[in-house]
């Protein structure tokens, strides 16, 4: 299938992986072996990420990088989404803003999921007002010392879509065939499972994906986007795909992110635009099986926004600790209930940075109710919107049995935490105090003065239900 002149473009790409990292030396030194063939270290998520906050991540850096457009569409795929049944896209488009009658799908149940989102994107427009958000997001697990954990890596990417754009998906095709047991997750399992017959699953990738990539032209490819569960298998594909194995080395980051499922081509090709490639393979599957095939041209340098750099190193041992399998878990009780109601209630501030400005004296106040705390005032705020940016006015640091009950889940997988008063600054001056959690930093390296902006995080679970809301990190951390 061919692109048209009605065909939305790609306006814009952001893309996050976390900043923990594991070495596959790590591995090797706990269990003697590593099975992960190709991959020399992966992305491992913080104890308050999942992927509705790597999703937030990179769809704000693109909608960044967009220059703040208002979302008509919003596609959110993934194989791990932090709730088995809920629609992902209310929570992350109360994040970004996004419309409250925009379009919106959640793709997931395979690999190929990132892709079936783009494609229901590139389908969807173009949009009267505003544009397309596509953002896919991944952090797949296995069982300890199984192939599949070994590779298991994380990391979002995200594409605006619009009327405009430099970049333009001129063919796309899809092929699927029968090929059960390649790759699967049991209902209500955490882990990714394999039959681990080789030459059955190497057959199943290379011939599905194959039967998508020979139906669109893959002359004069700069890159090659394609799907890696591990290192060496896109490389054995490429005969099969009709590229060379330099094509797929530039798109590919596999080596330094891992296995990151439905993020997996999402994440190359946002890589291989952001390096300038100007005739683009991407090429997704998903087990069962199922393929994805695009030829995507830019013919002009992608705004885009990257952070995709991890300088954390982990042990095995923090490795485990960070995914909770050292960890026994929520305490049964104690701690501050706030019911889903009241939570909810305050999704204004926690969410959008909803501040309010006294109309006597101007003074900005958060949360914006009571007496005003620059004249003590009664009366109705007008609402403001703090900018995310600001300074550091205070600062502690919660150990080992110091955290509330409800944080004491988070303490357990990634130890000591800072919590700040932050002054944040509003849109046109002023600044509001405001507390909050510190992240993205190893305790003690924050100091009063120091310059930080917003970011969206777990703040902890109760009754099932994860509150998220947002916490602050050094400006310019990622």
């Amino acid at each position: 299938m061919t692109g048209d002149e009605r065909t939305p473009k790609v306006a814009a790409v952001g893309a996050y992986a976390p900043r923990f990292r594991i070495s596959a030396d790590e591995f090797r030194e706990a269990w003697g072996q590593f099975h992960a063939a190709g991959v020399n270290g992966k992305a491992v998520p913080d104890a308050d990420e999942d992927t509705l906050t790597m999703a937030y991540e990179a769809a704000r850096r693109a909608l960044d990088a967009a220059g703040t457009p208002e979302i008509s569409f919003l596609a959110f795929a993934s194989t791990t989404p932090p709730m088995a049944e809920e629609d992902v896209t209310a929570r992350l488009g109360g994040m970004l803003g996004v419309p409250d009658d925009a379009t919106r799908h959640v793709f997931t149940g395979s690999t190929r999921a990132g892709t079936r989102a783009l494609v229901a994107g590139l389908a969807a427009g173009p949009w009267d007002d505003g544009v397309g958000l596509v953002v896919a997001a991944d952090a797949p697990r296995g069982e300890p010392d199984s192939a599949e954990d070994h590779a298991a890596g994380a990391g979002a990417a995200a594409f605006v879509l619009a009327d405009d754009g430099p970049a333009s998906v001129v063919e796309r095709a899809e092929y699927t065939t029968e090929f059960p047991g390649t790759r699967f997750r049991e209902t209500g399992e955490s882990s990714v499972e394999g039959l681990g017959v080789t030459s059955y699953d190497r057959r199943a990738f290379s011939e599905t994906l194959a039967g998508a990539v020979e139906q669109v032209d893959t002359g004069a490819v700069d890159a090659a986007a394609v799907q890696a569960p591990d290192g060496k298998l896109p490389y054995r594909a490429a005969g099969a795909l009709g590229v060379g194995i330099d094509e797929i080395r530039a798109g590919a980051l596999v080596h330094e992110l891992g296995d990151t499922g439905a993020a997996s081509v999402p994440l190359s090709l946002a890589k291989s635009l952001a390096d300038g490639y100007e005739r683009i393979l991407a090429a997704s599957f998903g087990s069962g099986a199922g393929a994805d095939a695009f030829v995507v041209e830019a013919s002009d340098d992608v705004p885009v926004s990257l952070a995709l750099d991890g300088d954390d190193p982990v042990s095995y041992a923090e490795y485990l600790r960070l995914r909770g399998d050292l960890t026994s878990g929520p305490p049964s009780g104690g701690g501050a209930y706030v019911s889903v109601p009241s939570w909810r209630r305050t999704l204004d501030q926690r969410h959008r940075l909803l501040a309010g400005k006294c109309p006597d004296c101007g003074a900005l106040n958060f949360p914006p109710e009571g007496a005003c705390n620059g004249c003590n005032s009664l009366g109705e705020y007008d609402d403001v919107r703090l900018t995310g940016e600001g300074t550091v006015e205070a600062l502690t640091t919660i150990s080992q049995g110091g955290a509330p009950p409800e944080f004491a889940e988070q303490q357990a997988k990634s130890g000591d935490f800072d919590v700040a008063v932050v002054a944040l600054s509003g849109p046109n001056g002023g600044e509001a105090s405001v507390p909050a959690q510190v992240t993205g930093a190893a305790p003690g390296t924050l100091e009063i003065g120091d310059s930080v902006e917003t970011t969206m995080r777990r703040i902890y679970t109760q009754e099932g239900v994860t509150r998220y809301g947002f916490k602050v990190r050094p400006t310019g951390e990622l």
